[in-house]
């Protein structure tokens, strides 16, 4: 009668293997259509430790074959690749070696009998050197632009050799080398030691570790869905077309670029996302909306709401148009903010988050617009006095700069070229004056002015001597 729960137990440890299993190649299909290679680094406790009895034999043993199961389960999974590296195995504990620590397999193809085999070689004898184990493991990657490193490493006991594996998995891990490790502990106690580096799992037996093993893989080669809903002012999810870019929380390396969609039922269109890593999505709004640190769960579909509601810009001529007008600009600004969010033409049309902003036109001169309100769905419409042109011919040599009347005071508008004898230059419709002196005059009565006035899509003639005019 003692044996009944512990063939009810390793019966239930075959089930959850084989539901894995088959989990795995349900994902082998997903997983077709993607370039990405993920590759898997299994970093094994050989130190001598692992000679201790657990439960149906020594840890070693358990791990060794519970190992080579998973192993040979992934044979034959499309862009995935495995790689072994033992600790604690070439040197014996005493005289301890802090450096013993050996890429067994390397990364390669179709290398699933060369892991066993080495696996199965493997014997413990020495000490614990985690810290340094993780540092070399960073050069068992080769280099790869489009790879997905991944770290699962089996313990017994914390790092005997006083060093701290908690610095070197965050370096790692934002410098984009790999993605945050998995670490299952065989036993209790390590928790606080190993959850700074990375995603800690406790088993306290073997089936606890052999459906620790199973799900960490699982998750490492899953695929995982989410949606990003954008919110219009009434909090349904309307918004849409938007850039959406996810950044790595650690590296905060780009990882993927989006532009929003909704699909053929009005919902957000699914995206497949690597699980294993924390983002900081950026959407593309004018202003951007920033969401950070979003984890998903592997196997899972995530739905990530973000406040965006959204209405249009409209900026057009008003007037009378110069044949062949170039674009002109206008800065667009949040209201009580000094960063330029966009440089929008006259002529076109932009989005923008519901909100207060003001408008800079780079027009001659500028024309400033403060406190333009943009509402939910609706298009708010600014029109822009059309320009006209001033030609300005002047002897060579000579300072002059342009004012414009506001409210009877002259307002500095632009100085011209000396070294240029005609200027056409684009200004707004309105009163001005040119003020020019010849530039070696040493006499301040040759100053001379000449006022002059601009209607949009008109050209205005000035043809200036040396005489004083008025």
């Amino acid at each position: 009668m003692k044996l009944f729960p512990k063939i009810l137990l390793f019966i239930l440890a075959i089930n959850i293997v084989v539901v894995s299993n088959c989990q795995q190649k349900s994902v082998r299909n997903s997983t077709n259509s993607h370039s990405q290679k993920t590759r898997i680094l299994f970093i094994l406790d050989c130190s001598y430790s692992m000679y201790g009895k657990w439960e149906s034999d020594t840890k070693i043993k358990i791990t060794q074959s519970i190992l080579s199961n998973v192993i040979d389960s992934l044979e034959g999974t499309p862009n995935l690749e495995l790689a072994l590296r033992a600790y604690g195995h070439t040197k014996n504990y005493l005289p301890q070696d802090c450096n013993d620590t050996k890429l067994e397999v390397p990364f390669s193809k179709r290398n699933t009998e060369q892991l066993k085999s080495k696996l199965k070689a493997l014997v413990p004898q020495g000490t614990t050197p985690i810290t340094n184990s993780l540092e070399a493991a960073k050069g068992d990657f080769p280099e790869c632009s489009n790879c997905r490193n991944i770290i699962i490493m089996i313990v017994d006991g914390v790092d005997d050799c006083g060093n701290n594996p908690c610095e070197v998995s965050q370096r790692l891990q934002q410098k984009g080398k790999i993605i945050k490790p998995f670490i299952i502990g065989i036993g209790r106690g390590f928790k606080e030691h190993f959850q700074c580096v990375g995603n800690y799992i406790e088993a306290t037996n073997e089936i606890e570790f052999s459906i620790a093993l199973n799900d960490v893989v699982n998750q490492a080669i899953n695929s995982t869905t989410c949606q990003v809903d954008l919110l219009d002012i009434y909090k349904s999810s309307t918004e849409t077309n938007v850039p959406m870019i996810f950044y790595e929380t650690k590296s905060k390396l780009p990882k993927y670029s989006f532009i929003h969609t909704l699909n053929s039922k009005g919902l957000s269109d699914t995206i497949e996302i690597d699980p294993l890593i924390n983002y900081d999505i950026e959407i593309q709004t004018l202003p951007k909306v920033v969401l950070e640190n979003i984890n998903f769960k592997a196997g899972k579909h995530t739905i990530i709401k973000a406040s965006a509601p959204q209405g249009i810009l409209d900026i057009r001529y008003k007037g009378k148009q110069l044949a062949n007008n170039k674009p002109v600009g206008v800065l667009i600004k949040k209201s009580n903010e000094e960063k330029t969010l966009n440089l929008q033409n006259i002529g076109s049309s932009e989005r923008y988050l519901i909100g207060k902003y003001n408008l800079e036109v780079l027009t001659q001169p500028n024309l400033i617009l403060k406190d333009v309100e943009i509402g939910q769905s609706s298009t708010t419409t600014i029109e822009i006095p059309s320009t006209g042109i001033v030609q300005i011919t002047k002897p060579m040599e000579n300072l002059a700069t342009i004012f414009v009347n506001k409210n009877n005071k002259w307002e500095f508008v632009t100085n011209l070229p000396s070294d240029k004898q005609i200027d056409n230059i684009l200004l707004l419709p309105g009163e001005y004056q040119i003020v020019l002196r010849a530039k070696q005059s040493t006499e301040i009565k040759q100053t001379k002015v000449k006022e002059f006035k601009i209607e949009s899509g008109e050209t205005t003639i000035l043809l200036l001597d040396n005489k004083k005019t008025k």
